[in-house]
């Protein structure tokens, strides 16, 4: 075991100091919501995939319901609402359907905050939504700033936060107060330091690249006019883990390159490793249901980091009311000199 994934063993852990409720909608496995445990807060989570749920469940201490959310329906009260609303409307794999699109999340997450009124929100979504998508994006912060809240948002790459990954992800924060993302590190984790005890060897269960696979993957890498093949090295970060190059096409997959040359693909463990989660948390449901998990969640120590941030925030006694903001028009970038 590295000591890369000691500190992440040690430091990720559900510890809960704080009374403050922090309510997680489309929660997914428990990416985010370990990391506000870890914080010290009490989570409660939402989230309609069955096998997600049971992971939640499985590691975390606060409760997480399989539920399909709407707008009906009543949430426990609660300060603090943090979500990754689904992206896939807004991916490229999702073809990019947007508000048409029935899996949007924005209207479940902004209805939440509204019936609450949190001290503070937060959500994580695809960087490109701040792209080809910015019109929606502007609706979305639109209606959260209607409901009086300050919005700050920051594309935000895991590896700059000690994720051993490269995952660039857009985060939004609602706050009433003043609000400062979390630094980041200057030093960049690499594969060696989250898998290197495991990705030179050959575990029972390892599947390894046929002769025809090596060709495939040759031929896909030249027609993306890839410089270097893409596996993943020893002293670099890795890609952006996802859900289809964990578990899904051949050309793109995650692999190692042994030291005999032969190539294999990920084991769902190491790939949690890649996404900063610890070595004791349990995936529930097969092999492809586990690798989604992983491969959709929130990295566990960015969330981290930025749970401390957002507890900073909410606990400071200079706080914007609602109609200050309003009536003073606050956008990014823009200062408003309340006190």
């Amino acid at each position: 075991m590295t000591d890369y994934v000691k500190y992440i063993n040690k430091t990720l852990k559900p510890n809960i100091t704080e009374q403050e409720v922090v309510l997680d909608l489309f929660a997914g496995c428990g990416g985010l919501s370990l990391g506000f445990e870890a914080a010290g807060y009490r989570t409660i989570g939402y989230e309609m995939n069955n096998a997600a749920t049971e992971t939640y469940n499985k590691n975390l201490i606060g409760d997480c319901y399989a539920i399909k959310l709407d707008l009906d329906f009543e949430y426990p009260q609660a300060n603090i609402v943090i979500g990754g609303p689904p992206c896939q409307p807004f991916s490229v794999g999702g073809h990019q359907k947007g508000i048409e699109d029935a899996r949007d999340g924005f209207p479940i997450f902004i209805d939440a905050v509204k019936k609450l009124q949190p001290k503070v929100f937060m959500f994580e979504n695809v960087r490109g939504l701040l792209y080809s998508n910015k019109w929606y994006f502007e609706l979305v912060l639109a209606e959260l700033r209607k409901l009086g809240y300050i919005i700050d948002y920051k594309l935000l790459n895991a590896v700059n936060f000690g994720v051993p990954q490269n995952r660039e992800r857009l985060f939004v924060i609602g706050h009433r107060a003043k609000f400062t993302f979390p630094k980041s590190h200057n030093k960049r984790v690499t594969v060696g330091e989250a898998i290197g005890d495991t990705m030179f060897t050959a575990p029972k269960g390892s599947k390894f690249l046929t002769a025809s696979m090596d060709r495939y993957v040759a031929n896909y890498e030249k027609a993306s006019y890839c410089i270097n093949p893409r596996d993943l090295y020893f002293d670099k970060p890795a890609r952006t883990l996802t859900c289809r190059n964990l578990a899904g096409a051949t050309g793109d997959m995650q692999r190692v390159r042994l030291k005999n040359g032969k190539r294999r693909r990920l084991f769902h463990n190491e790939a949690a490793r890649l996404q900063s989660f610890p070595d004791w948390f349990e995936f529930i449901g097969n092999e492809t249901q586990r690798f989604n998990q992983i491969g959709n969640a929130v990295p566990p120590f960015l969330a981290y980091q930025l749970a401390l941030a957002l507890k900073e925030c909410y606990q400071t006694e200079e706080l914007y009311t609602a109609e200050e903001i309003i009536e003073n028009d606050y956008q990014p970038g823009k200062v408003l000199t309340l006190f």
